[in-house]
């Protein structure tokens, strides 16, 4: 067995409109010495998943409808190479996504190390504020990071064996909760931002303002269960860890305004929650040049409100729920 060579692994669920996309796309780096093997992970699909994937030289395992986290560890028990590449079924690899991703692993100290995004669907103005936003927070990450995400990671499987591999029972923040464990495993994580992997963003407001709400309740989760990481870290700043607590606070205090002594509380609430939007929005536009960004200013306020109502459901949830039967119980109702 090569000892450097790589198992490619992607979960996918009711993935038909982009797996051939994003098969395809990493298919011709079986011809390279370092890709071995591309193993999907058909996590209950209903549409035509399996059909598009069994035309394709791809091995792929059933995962039983058991979410994502279940899926991937699935896909890198099954690997045969020490290195296992995480590429998430809605993404397209560029030509020299993994061979950017190869030399952080080198140092033999770095457990795993993750890449950034391209955009496949620039059309949209959702897309693109999404998008924009994750690259201004990548571009300010340094090589070696306190945490990784599941679109583009590559982790040593060895490293993999001795954490356990993702916690099956979050539905969301699974790649942040990996990542902790893994450090305090003793390992480092690097970040490599040239190697990219183009990504089918959410168009839909509903859609994404309902995974925000659902990423609201599992921080939660993933805070209550690895404290000292709340405050921030390589991606986001104690700023964005405060927006959803102040956008509640707000809320709640809003039958305030109907007294007028009372009135500049949730007002306050209000306009500092509007201010805190401000230093990346000016980020983004100066960037950009384009004044279409400011739209990036309103779409945080809102989603603020969302994570924020995630936030409390996964307070009162682990409060009232602790173990881990209600743990799953608790996932299934977010699904």
């Amino acid at each position: 067995m090569n000892s450097d060579a790589v198992s490619l692994v992607i979960p996918g669920r009711n993935c038909a409109a982009t797996v051939r996309q994003c098969i395809g796309a990493v298919v011709p780096m079986l011809e390279r010495a370092r890709l071995g093997e591309i193993i999907f992970i058909d996590d209950g699909s209903t549409d035509d998943t399996a059909r598009i994937v069994a035309e394709l030289p791809v091995k792929c395992i059933s995962g039983g409808g058991r979410g994502p986290g279940a899926a991937r560890n699935a896909g890198w028990r099954a690997a045969q190479y020490p290195l296992v590449w995480f590429v998430d079924s809605d993404c397209v690899a560029e030509p020299d996504a993994l061979e950017l991703l190869l030399p952080a692993m080198d140092d033999p100290k770095v457990g795993g190390v993750s890449g950034s995004y391209g955009i496949m669907n620039p059309e949209s103005l959702l897309a693109c504020l999404i998008h924009e936003e994750i690259i201004e927070r990548h571009r300010a990450m340094p090589s070696r990071v306190d945490f990784l995400a599941t679109f583009n990671v590559l982790y040593r499987r060895s490293v993999l064996e001795q954490v356990g591999g993702f916690d099956e029972r979050f539905l969301k923040a699974q790649d942040a909760e990996l990542s902790f464990r893994v450090m305090a495993a003793g390992h480092q994580l690097g970040f490599a931002f040239d190697s990219r992997v183009k990504h089918y963003h959410a168009t839909s407001w509903r859609r994404y303002l309902r995974t925000q709400r659902q990423q609201g309740h599992w921080r939660v989760w993933l805070h209550m269960s690895h404290s000292g990481h709340s405050t921030g870290d390589s991606y986001s700043r104690l700023l964005d860890h405060l927006q959803p607590p102040v956008a509640v606070a707000s809320l709640v205090s809003s039958p305030l305004l109907m007294v007028p002594f009372w009135r500049w509380i949730p007002i306050a609430f209000v306009l500092l929650l509007a201010i805190a939007q401000a230093p990346l929005t000016l980020r983004l536009v100066l960037r950009l040049r384009n004044a279409k960004y400011v739209v990036f200013g309103v779409m945080s306020f809102v989603r603020a409100f969302w994570r924020g109502v995630g936030m409390t459901q996964g307070i009162l949830n682990y409060l009232f729920t602790r173990g881990r039967e209600s743990f799953q119980s608790g996932n299934e109702r977010q699904r």
